[in-house]
């Protein structure tokens, strides 16, 4: 994990294989910053929802219990709506390194889509 001051807050970069880990142990809440429609295609199981253009830092869970790590697509929203979490106050926050697309290159399991019938399959 990469760790950037930002003014008195801290900003992560998790690797793939450390937000698998936390996430398979319910230490984070993993939050997905890309559209709703790029989410119902194929998104991580268990990931919630938080698009970019309705992104509200302010709602976000407290981190007592769990850390929050977001995603996007390639990583570049996600560090975006990091930055905009510790501009709200938020003085600790991690996004995924490459995002989604990372995760998919890593052969992690996800929700697809089965272009057959359009139905949620699950992939690796």
């Amino acid at each position: 994990m990469k760790s950037e001051t930002v003014g008195s807050a801290t900003l992560e970069t998790w690797s793939v294989e450390e937000v698998e880990q936390a996430f398979a142990a319910n230490e984070i809440v993993l939050i997905d910053v890309r559209t709703p429609q790029e989410y119902i295609f194929e998104h991580i199981e268990g990931a919630l929802l938080m698009p970019m253009a309705f992104f509200k830092a302010e709602k976000l869970p407290g981190q007592t219990e769990k850390r929050i790590v977001l995603h996007c697509g390639s990583g570049i929203r996600s560090e975006k709506m990091a930055r905009l979490a510790i501009d709200a106050g938020v003085t600790k926050i991690a996004h995924m390194d490459g995002g989604f697309g990372a995760w998919k290159t890593a052969k992690k399991p996800y929700i697809g889509t089965d272009m057959a019938s359009g139905a949620p399959k699950r992939v690796g």
